[in-house]
């Protein structure tokens, strides 16, 4: 190859993201070799096609992969480095909700202090309960409470809820066993997700708590060890108490109402409700939407959802038929199981800014500009 088709390796670590002591390091490594090398002055230098491999080798080592693993995934075809990739990616995985395990477990034990018991519970039913809640939760910088699970426990129940301040979930369950026992902490959410599949396989597990944890005891397993967050959960129940009475409510299909949003071309859509049954509209003329048998009681009323927020509360919700609570264009709405009430999703609409006049309704539709619409103040505060 001609000198001039050849990058310095200076330049060429500007063009893969690796510093000149990287790719140094790489090609006494064998992993990336220069193209040529300099007898007299040293000097190395790198073909343009192998910016890619130098791409993919840094991303690699990016996600933790190991040496061996990188150059076997490097020189491999594209679904054996795909398998070797989700083979690394469930190691790490696996370490890191080892790691959490034992990192709650310790800091159980430096407390010395016994742990308390609460309360008793179906695994399997708990498990459940703890991945539907767990979908209104977030992972924001500076709040770790959003992705926490707030864990209240009376004689009469046990209630689950979680908040990213626009959908709040909350479900309540019914102890295994009595109990007298008053409690209520915020539970990190990482790592009661993670404990979840654990907590499927026994049928029966005692919850205990310590000042910095939430002890999950199960029989002949070990003990499963979740930490608890000390920041202020949301006040929710506040909100709750302060929910109107609903204006419209439609009960719908859940298979139906989940496929016609898996199928809506937009970010978010606008549920049209009348006595004739619920449309889910997209952001737009140009498509005509879906029309879904709906019994709608109330007032009629159009309302939008970013799917992020909508899509998660109908899925978690129990049982064949979904049920909407509606109070507005611009207030909270609660969506549950039609005959299941255990489980049940506050979730925001979004605000539209300047909506276009809607020509079949007076209530906002989503701006055609392509200004993104804004959210409502959140039932998490």
């Amino acid at each position: 190859m001609p000198p001039s088709e050849l990058m310095p390796i200076g330049v060429f670590a500007r063009r893969s993201g690796l510093t000149s002591s990287a790719l140094r390091f790489y090609a006494d490594s064998g992993l990336l070799r220069p193209a040529e090398t300099d007898p007299v002055s040293g000097y190395r230098y790198y073909r343009p096609d192998q910016v890619a491999r130098a791409v993919a080798l840094r991303r690699l080592r990016a996600i933790g992969m190991p040496l061996t693993a990188v150059g076997a995934a490097l020189d491999a075809g594209p679904d054996d480095a795909s398998r070797l990739i989700d083979e690394h990616l469930a190691k790490v995985l696996g370490d890191a909700a080892a790691a959490r395990r034992e990192a709650a477990l310790l800091k159980s034990s430096l407390a010395d202090v016994p742990s308390r018991p609460i309360a008793a519970l179906k695994g399997p039913v708990l498990a459940d309960a703890v991945e539907q809640v767990l979908t209104a939760t977030v992972r924001e910088p500076g709040l770790p409470v959003l992705g926490g699970l707030r864990l209240e426990v009376t004689p009469e129940a046990v209630t689950l809820t979680a908040t990213d301040r626009y959908r709040l979930s909350t479900r309540t369950l019914v102890p295994a066993e009595p109990t007298t026992a008053t409690w209520a902490g915020t539970v990190d959410g990482e790592e009661l997700r993670t404990s979840a599949a654990e907590i499927r396989r026994s049928p029966l597990v005692r919850l205990e708590t310590t000042p910095h944890a939430l002890r999950i005891r199960r029989t002949d397993r070990d003990d499963l060890h979740c930490g608890l967050l000390s920041e202020e959960f949301p006040d929710h129940r506040l909100m709750l108490a302060s929910l109107g009475e609903a204006t419209t409510r439609a009960t719908v299909a859940k298979t139906l109402f989940l496929r016609a949003l898996e199928d809506h071309p937009g970010e978010w859509a606008t549920l049209r409700l009348t006595d004739h049954g619920m449309s889910v509209l997209p952001p737009g003329d140009d498509h005509p939407g879906a029309s879904l048998p709906a019994a709608v009681t109330g007032q009629a009323l159009s309302i939008s959802f970013e799917l992020t927020t909508l899509y998660p509360a109908v899925s978690t919700a129990l049982g064949a038929d979904v049920m909407l609570d509606l109070r507005g264009p611009d207030q909270p709405a609660t969506i549950r199981s039609a005959d299941r009430g255990d489980l049940t999703t506050v979730a925001m609409p979004i605000k539209q800014e300047d909506p276009p006049h809607d020509r079949h309704s007076h209530h906002p539709r989503p701006d055609h500009g392509g200004h993104r619409p804004r959210r409502h103040g959140g039932p998490g505060g």
